[in-house]
């Protein structure tokens, strides 16, 4: 677990950021906040993921790219194409190489908010949804307000809900879904299988 040190070094820089960056993170902390509230998770621990969840959000794609070669992270072809989906994969490496943040259910968290993935713990399924329930992407997700009410009711059930609906809306578009996703999609549809009275 990170240590309140690093929490407060990780909260100065992330002050730092674009004023319209640190805005959005501070959505996604209450946003996030509400749910480790309601399915009793770690509240600072939650805090310190979505506090840090974009610390690589504004990094060039150039950079993105270079960064994950320097880190040895596995690129997918589709991070190749669309390499801002290397944001949160790069700002895990960072902070855990920067920050010394080794709490490993905070930094899936990070890596993953963008995607999800199969395996994604409660904590990591949290910060998944507090960033797409950020007020200023209800003009993308216009299927948010179903996604909040499920979220308050069931992590899975929401997370399912929202890579369904995205799906969809890539689909319509010709747009490429990545693997992380459909592989957190499937699992989530297995479990509900095996528990069919579940809504």
């Amino acid at each position: 677990m990170a240590s309140a040190k690093t929490h407060d070094e990780i909260e100065a820089y992330v002050r730092s950021l674009h004023p319209s960056l640190v805005e959005h993170i501070q959505r996604v902390r209450l946003e996030a906040q509400t749910l480790a509230k309601r399915f009793q998770l770690d509240e600072d621990r939650v805090d310190l993921a979505t506090t840090a969840h974009d610390i690589a959000r504004l990094t060039a794609a150039s950079e993105l790219l270079r960064l994950a070669q320097e880190y040895h992270l596995q690129v997918h072809p589709v991070e190749e194409d669309l390499p801002v989906l290397l944001h949160g994969p790069v700002g895990a490496e960072w902070l855990r190489r920067r920050f010394a943040l080794d709490d490993h259910e905070v930094l899936e968290a990070i890596r993953w908010h963008s995607t999800a993935t199969r395996g994604l713990s409660p904590l990591g399924k949290a910060v998944f949804l507090a960033d797409k329930l950020d007020l200023e992407k209800a003009g993308r997700y216009p299927f948010q307000p179903k996604v909040r009410a499920l979220a308050h009711e069931d992590l899975d059930a929401a997370v399912l809900y929202f890579l369904n609906q995205d799906l969809m809306s890539f689909l319509s578009k010709d747009g490429i879904a990545h693997p992380a996703s459909l592989e957190a999609r499937n699992e989530l549809i297995r479990k509900f299988r095996k528990t069919p009275d579940h809504r």
